[in-house]
Protein backbone atom coordinates (compact mmCIF):
# COMPACT_ATOMS: atom_id res chain seq x y z
CA UNK A 1 0.00 0.00 0.00
CA UNK A 2 1.36 3.28 -0.59
CA UNK A 3 2.37 5.62 1.97
CA UNK A 4 0.39 9.02 2.11
CA UNK A 5 2.53 11.62 2.27
CA UNK A 6 2.21 15.63 3.36
CA UNK A 7 1.56 18.01 0.54
CA UNK A 8 4.74 20.04 0.03
CA UNK A 9 5.30 22.90 1.69
CA UNK A 10 4.02 26.65 0.09
CA UNK A 11 7.25 28.76 0.32
CA UNK A 12 5.36 31.71 -1.79
CA UNK A 13 3.27 32.70 1.38
CA UNK A 14 3.84 35.53 3.60
CA UNK A 15 4.11 34.94 7.34
CA UNK A 16 2.65 37.10 9.66
CA UNK A 17 3.67 38.02 13.16
CA UNK A 18 1.73 40.00 15.68
CA UNK A 19 -0.74 43.18 15.23
CA UNK A 20 0.38 43.72 11.94
CA UNK A 21 -1.37 46.38 9.11
CA UNK A 22 -1.76 46.34 5.54
CA UNK A 23 0.44 48.92 3.46
CA UNK A 24 -2.33 50.75 2.67
CA UNK A 25 -3.13 51.73 6.26
CA UNK A 26 -0.17 53.67 6.39
CA UNK A 27 -0.39 55.80 3.82
CA UNK A 28 -4.10 56.46 4.97
CA UNK A 29 -2.92 56.99 8.46
CA UNK A 30 0.08 59.54 6.66
CA UNK A 31 -3.35 61.22 5.25
CA UNK A 32 -5.49 61.27 8.41
CA UNK A 33 -2.57 62.97 10.06
CA UNK A 34 -2.29 65.39 7.26
CA UNK A 35 -5.56 66.33 6.96
CA UNK A 36 -5.80 67.67 10.99
CA UNK A 37 -2.43 69.29 10.72
CA UNK A 38 -2.79 71.40 7.61
CA UNK A 39 -6.35 72.78 8.92
CA UNK A 40 -4.81 73.40 12.19
CA UNK A 41 -1.96 75.21 10.90
CA UNK A 42 -4.62 77.11 8.59
CA UNK A 43 -7.05 78.26 11.02
CA UNK A 44 -3.55 79.73 13.00
CA UNK A 45 -2.59 81.85 9.86
CA UNK A 46 -6.07 82.86 8.89
CA UNK A 47 -6.78 84.31 12.19
CA UNK A 48 -3.31 85.96 12.12
CA UNK A 49 -4.41 87.34 8.98
CA UNK A 50 -7.96 88.30 11.13
CA UNK A 51 -6.25 90.35 13.42
CA UNK A 52 -6.85 91.25 17.47
CA UNK A 53 -10.50 91.71 16.33
CA UNK A 54 -11.24 87.53 16.18
CA UNK A 55 -11.69 85.90 19.69
CA UNK A 56 -11.82 82.26 20.19
CA UNK A 57 -14.62 82.56 22.34
CA UNK A 58 -17.07 84.71 20.52
CA UNK A 59 -16.23 84.44 16.83
CA UNK A 60 -16.81 80.79 15.58
CA UNK A 61 -14.63 78.97 13.23
CA UNK A 62 -16.73 80.03 10.35
CA UNK A 63 -16.34 83.40 10.61
CA UNK A 64 -12.29 82.56 9.35
CA UNK A 65 -13.76 81.99 5.91
CA UNK A 66 -16.25 84.83 5.34
CA UNK A 67 -15.66 86.13 2.03
CA UNK A 68 -16.83 89.95 2.69
CA UNK A 69 -16.96 91.80 5.65
CA UNK A 70 -20.62 92.58 7.82
CA UNK A 71 -22.53 90.75 10.26
CA UNK A 72 -24.00 88.15 8.48
CA UNK A 73 -26.90 85.39 9.65
CA UNK A 74 -26.81 82.08 10.78
CA UNK A 75 -23.05 80.70 12.49
CA UNK A 76 -21.68 84.01 11.87
CA UNK A 77 -23.99 86.65 13.93
CA UNK A 78 -23.64 85.37 17.25
CA UNK A 79 -23.88 88.26 19.74
CA UNK A 80 -24.43 90.28 16.74
CA UNK A 81 -20.46 90.71 16.00
CA UNK A 82 -18.86 91.72 13.04
CA UNK A 83 -16.74 89.12 10.85
CA UNK A 84 -14.19 90.18 8.53
CA UNK A 85 -11.33 87.56 7.10
CA UNK A 86 -8.76 89.16 4.87
CA UNK A 87 -7.24 85.52 4.54
CA UNK A 88 -10.67 83.69 4.24
CA UNK A 89 -8.71 82.16 1.03
CA UNK A 90 -6.37 80.03 2.80
CA UNK A 91 -9.17 78.83 5.52
CA UNK A 92 -11.89 77.40 3.36
CA UNK A 93 -9.16 75.82 0.90
CA UNK A 94 -7.92 74.13 3.37
CA UNK A 95 -11.57 73.06 4.91
CA UNK A 96 -11.67 71.52 1.33
CA UNK A 97 -8.32 70.19 1.53
CA UNK A 98 -9.60 68.56 4.65
CA UNK A 99 -12.71 66.56 3.35
CA UNK A 100 -11.07 65.38 0.75
CA UNK A 101 -7.76 63.88 2.75
CA UNK A 102 -10.40 62.52 4.95
CA UNK A 103 -12.06 60.91 2.19
CA UNK A 104 -9.15 59.20 0.53
CA UNK A 105 -7.70 57.86 4.21
CA UNK A 106 -11.17 56.34 5.06
CA UNK A 107 -10.69 54.52 1.78
CA UNK A 108 -6.83 52.69 2.83
CA UNK A 109 -7.75 52.56 6.41
CA UNK A 110 -10.67 49.91 6.28
CA UNK A 111 -7.87 46.76 6.90
CA UNK A 112 -7.02 48.69 10.54
CA UNK A 113 -10.37 47.33 11.86
CA UNK A 114 -11.81 44.21 12.36
CA UNK A 115 -14.54 43.06 9.77
CA UNK A 116 -17.52 44.20 11.03
CA UNK A 117 -20.24 46.16 10.39
CA UNK A 118 -19.44 48.52 12.92
CA UNK A 119 -16.29 49.58 11.14
CA UNK A 120 -18.31 50.36 7.78
CA UNK A 121 -20.62 51.97 9.54
CA UNK A 122 -17.67 53.95 11.37
CA UNK A 123 -15.56 55.06 8.21
CA UNK A 124 -19.06 55.72 6.02
CA UNK A 125 -19.62 58.63 8.66
CA UNK A 126 -16.17 59.38 8.75
CA UNK A 127 -16.32 59.47 4.98
CA UNK A 128 -19.69 62.16 5.47
CA UNK A 129 -18.00 63.94 7.90
CA UNK A 130 -15.10 64.68 4.94
CA UNK A 131 -18.04 65.85 2.35
CA UNK A 132 -19.46 67.56 4.71
CA UNK A 133 -15.97 70.09 5.18
CA UNK A 134 -15.84 70.54 1.24
CA UNK A 135 -19.16 72.20 1.89
CA UNK A 136 -18.33 74.29 4.27
CA UNK A 137 -15.06 75.39 2.59
CA UNK A 138 -16.81 75.82 -1.05
CA UNK A 139 -19.76 77.45 0.58
CA UNK A 140 -18.86 80.00 3.11
CA UNK A 141 -21.31 81.59 5.68
CA UNK A 142 -21.12 84.79 3.93
CA UNK A 143 -21.80 83.18 0.48
CA UNK A 144 -24.92 80.90 0.90
CA UNK A 145 -25.79 80.34 4.53
CA UNK A 146 -27.83 77.68 4.45
CA UNK A 147 -25.69 75.28 2.39
CA UNK A 148 -22.80 75.95 4.81
CA UNK A 149 -24.83 75.18 7.75
CA UNK A 150 -25.92 71.71 6.56
CA UNK A 151 -22.81 70.81 5.76
CA UNK A 152 -21.15 71.90 9.16
CA UNK A 153 -23.81 70.12 11.37
CA UNK A 154 -22.89 66.87 8.27
CA UNK A 155 -19.39 67.31 9.45
CA UNK A 156 -19.66 67.74 13.27
CA UNK A 157 -22.34 64.97 13.92
CA UNK A 158 -20.40 62.14 11.34
CA UNK A 159 -16.93 63.29 12.65
CA UNK A 160 -18.65 62.22 16.43
CA UNK A 161 -20.76 59.69 15.69
CA UNK A 162 -17.49 57.81 13.41
CA UNK A 163 -15.73 58.24 16.70
CA UNK A 164 -18.55 56.67 19.19
CA UNK A 165 -18.93 53.74 16.22
CA UNK A 166 -15.12 53.00 15.41
CA UNK A 167 -14.46 52.66 19.39
CA UNK A 168 -16.62 49.53 18.89
CA UNK A 169 -14.78 48.67 16.06
CA UNK A 170 -11.61 48.29 17.76
CA UNK A 171 -12.67 45.45 19.84
CA UNK A 172 -10.89 42.06 20.73
CA UNK A 173 -8.30 44.17 17.85
CA UNK A 174 -4.86 44.06 19.95
CA UNK A 175 -3.53 46.69 17.28
CA UNK A 176 -5.88 49.13 18.96
CA UNK A 177 -5.15 48.09 22.39
CA UNK A 178 -5.33 51.71 24.62
CA UNK A 179 -7.10 53.56 21.82
CA UNK A 180 -11.13 52.07 22.08
CA UNK A 181 -11.85 54.41 25.19
CA UNK A 182 -9.79 57.41 23.87
CA UNK A 183 -11.54 56.87 20.65
CA UNK A 184 -15.21 56.52 22.21
CA UNK A 185 -14.66 59.54 24.57
CA UNK A 186 -13.51 61.68 22.14
CA UNK A 187 -16.48 61.40 19.95
CA UNK A 188 -19.15 61.92 23.02
CA UNK A 189 -17.26 64.75 24.19
CA UNK A 190 -17.38 65.71 20.97
CA UNK A 191 -21.26 65.05 20.42
CA UNK A 192 -22.26 66.42 24.05
CA UNK A 193 -20.65 69.65 22.41
CA UNK A 194 -22.27 69.51 19.53
CA UNK A 195 -25.43 69.36 21.06
CA UNK A 196 -25.09 71.90 23.97
CA UNK A 197 -24.27 74.42 20.88
CA UNK A 198 -27.36 73.62 18.97
CA UNK A 199 -29.42 74.86 22.31
CA UNK A 200 -27.17 77.52 22.61
CA UNK A 201 -25.89 76.25 25.95
CA UNK A 202 -22.46 77.52 26.11
CA UNK A 203 -20.95 76.73 29.56
CA UNK A 204 -18.79 80.40 29.54
CA UNK A 205 -17.26 79.61 26.77
CA UNK A 206 -18.73 81.21 24.19
CA UNK A 207 -20.12 80.35 20.68
CA UNK A 208 -16.78 79.74 19.54
CA UNK A 209 -15.36 77.68 22.37
CA UNK A 210 -17.82 75.63 22.40
CA UNK A 211 -17.83 75.08 18.22
CA UNK A 212 -14.01 74.24 19.41
CA UNK A 213 -15.01 71.71 21.77
CA UNK A 214 -17.04 69.95 19.13
CA UNK A 215 -13.75 70.12 15.94
CA UNK A 216 -10.71 69.62 18.68
CA UNK A 217 -11.17 66.23 19.80
CA UNK A 218 -12.08 64.85 16.53
CA UNK A 219 -8.34 66.48 15.16
CA UNK A 220 -6.79 65.56 17.90
CA UNK A 221 -7.87 62.27 17.63
CA UNK A 222 -6.70 62.41 13.93
CA UNK A 223 -3.08 62.92 14.79
CA UNK A 224 -3.34 60.66 17.50
CA UNK A 225 -4.79 57.63 15.67
CA UNK A 226 -3.12 58.27 12.90
CA UNK A 227 0.67 58.62 14.36
CA UNK A 228 -0.34 55.15 16.16
CA UNK A 229 -1.36 53.93 12.48
CA UNK A 230 2.27 54.80 11.43
CA UNK A 231 4.39 53.24 13.76
CA UNK A 232 2.78 49.47 13.79
CA UNK A 233 4.84 47.68 11.03
CA UNK A 234 3.63 46.59 7.88
CA UNK A 235 2.72 42.50 6.48
CA UNK A 236 5.96 41.78 5.30
CA UNK A 237 6.81 38.14 3.52
CA UNK A 238 9.34 36.27 6.06
CA UNK A 239 12.44 34.77 4.03
CA UNK A 240 11.71 31.40 4.05
CA UNK A 241 14.06 28.01 2.87
CA UNK A 242 14.05 26.93 -0.58
CA UNK A 243 13.43 23.05 -0.38
CA UNK A 244 16.35 20.88 -1.35
CA UNK A 245 16.76 19.22 -4.88
CA UNK A 246 16.97 15.35 -4.53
Amino acid sequence: MAEIQAPPPRYDVAERYGPLVHRSVHHGAILLLASAAQFILAMAVTQIGYGSSYSLSQNVISDLGAVNCGTFGGSGSFNGHYACSPWHVVFNASAVVLGLLLILAVLLLRTAFPTRRSRTVGLCLLGLAGIGAIGVGLAPEDVNITVHSVSALVAFASSALALLVLGFAMFRDTRWDGFRAYTVLSGLVSLVALLLFAVKVYAGLGPGGMERLIVGPVLLWSLVAGTHLVRIPTFAPRALPKPEST
